[in-house]
């Protein structure tokens, strides 16, 4: 292949000279240095010159230093062999174990064919055993969930959560994609699957704190790639988790800065809506099969009005917005139920049952903080009979919608619960009624 020259080095950002046939956007080239290490294309500044991303952070490129095209792009293996294992964002293993090698590769940046028009099949509601959840905001197939929150309200265990309840009801295959979140959490993540025999139906990509903004740019499309194959290929049906979608409008931040280029309106890199649906198109169902989503978005200085929490949002059927204010009372999960918000919850997917509750109970919530204000000045005893009865209601909804969790058995000592979509109906009735 044609090779070229390393002619400026700015952190992880290389310009390369090429004398002719210079390569293509998304493809990789490598460096002449022991490692060969892989560089990115992300633009041409000119006919033969490469702006590129040093992926593995290498440290021995030097300006002078030879590259040579590949003509391929970031190709991860795909294949049965890749259930149960930890990759990174060059399908490289994490777990320990060999290099997975099937012969098939797929490239992560190569946006799939788009298939004929999907039929949309009659919804099919997932039960998670989470009362807050399966209430208001049902989980269903094919469709694209949030949970939104600041830091430490709850978003990684909520998640944990829904990953064991779901997954150990045998219903498909699931994706764990680790952006930018902890070392930790993704240890725990590992060990409490590990623990209840969930990673033999589990694939999980970790790009974590510790890797740099390349990486963690890339991890959420490398584990697209792999769910897009499952999907395509084999017909299956996947789960896919995300944690945390808003590190990757922070790593893409960190690397438009390196390369000079000037932010949006919001402060964000200016290629920020484009970045998030493109991600989030990929998330999709077609006729082989489904990816159903759930996302964790943080939120930064808890405002929900930021840009980048709200173009995220919109890209999502269901948000779950996460509480401080909630936490502080000791209810878990923390949910908002306010702010709770979700275009799924309507008679023609739940039931009429189910969406006549939903009302009720929303109407009993929003009478509850409307209340709120008036019983700190004159107290409860001064309210009529009818309203404090809405008033108690809407006390013991609230409390009833708090619920101990399985993952959280080894921390707390306190036993996790499961509640089926009957039992959650059922109990908001008995409050209610």
């Amino acid at each position: 292949m044609t090779s070229g020259v390393i002619t400026v080095i700015k952190d992880l950002v290389i310009r390369a000279e090429f004398a002719e046939d210079a390569p293509a956007i998304n493809e990789i080239i490598l460096a002449d240095n022991a490692a060969k290490s892989p560089l990115l294309v992300y633009s041409l500044v000119s006919g033969t010159t490469a702006l590129c991303l040093n992926i593995r952070s290498a440290r021995d490129l030097t300006k002078g230093m030879s590259v040579t095209r590949t003509g391929k792009g970031i190709e991860i293996p795909v294949g049965d062999e890749t259930i149960g294992r930890i990759f990174d964002a060059l399908g490289g293993p994490l777990d320990g174990g060999e290099q997975v090698n099937t012969g098939k590769t797929k490239d992560i940046l190569k946006l799939p064919p788009r298939s004929d028009i999907f039929e949309g099949r009659k919804p099919e509601i997932l039960e998670t055993g989470i009362k807050v959840i399966d209430f208001f905001t049902p989980f269903v197939k094919g469709r694209k969930m949030g949970i939104i929150g600041g830091a430490g309200v709850g978003k990684t265990v909520l998640t944990m959560e829904l990953i064991n309840n779901i997954a150990q009801s045998g219903g498909g295959l699931s994706f764990f994609a680790g952006i930018g979140e902890r070392i930790r959490e993704g240890h725990e993540l590992f060990e409490t699957l590990q623990e209840r025999q969930l990673l033999k139906s589990t694939v999980m990509f970790f790009g974590q704190m510790n890797e740099n903004p390349v990486q963690r740019s890339l991890i959420g499309l490398s584990a697209i790639a792999l769910a897009e194959y499952f999907r395509d290929e084999k017909g299956k049906d996947i789960l896919f988790f995300a944690d945390n979608v808003y590190r990757l409008v922070q790593a893409r931040n960190e690397l438009a800065m390196i390369m000079d280029q000037i932010p949006n309106e919001g402060g964000y890199e200016p290629t920020i809506f484009s970045d998030i649906k493109i991600f989030e198109d990929r998330l999709s169902s077609n006729e082989h099969g489904s990816i159903t989503a759930v996302q964790t978005i943080y939120v930064p200085a808890d405002d929900l009005s930021d840009p980048a929490v709200q173009m995220i949002q919109h890209e999502l059927d269901a948000t779950i917005v996460l509480s401080r204010q909630v936490a502080e009372q000791g209810i878990r999960p923390a949910v908002d139920l306010t702010k709770t918000t979700s275009s799924l919850l309507s008679a023609e997917i739940v039931g009429d049952r189910h969406y006549i509750l939903s009302v009720q109970v929303q109407a009993l919530i929003q009478k509850y903080e409307s209340l709120k204000g008036i019983i700190a000045i004159i107290g409860e005893n001064e309210l009529s009979p009818g309203d404090r009865a809405d008033y108690a209601k809407a006390k013991k909804l609230i409390q009833y919608f708090s619920q101990n969790m399985h993952v959280t058995e080894d921390l707390n000592g306190v036993k996790g619960e499961y509640f089926t979509r009957e039992q959650t109906l059922k109990g908001v009735e008995e409050i209610i009624v």
